[in-house]
């Protein structure tokens, strides 16, 4: 269980730090990060996708703009 919960928060950050052009593709990467942890996690796909593009919209628009523009 811990190496599946590691894999998830090491993909998880790795493209969560990889932010998009648009605001699209911005909650597109978030949302396959956030399906893919919720699938190493055994969590819901659809909660995952949804926490996972709201959190890089966030993380991209209001918190590091300078380095994801």
């Amino acid at each position: 269980m811990h190496i599946k919960l590691w894999a998830a928060l090491a993909a998880a950050a790795i493209s969560l730090s990889a932010c998009g052009e648009t605001p699209l593709e911005q909650g597109a990467l978030g949302a396959g990060a956030g399906t893919g942890a919720a699938l190493l996690t055994g969590g819901d796909l659809a909660t995952g996708a949804v926490l996972g593009a709201a959190g890089n919209l966030a993380y991209c628009q209001y918190v590091d703009r300078a380095k994801c523009q």
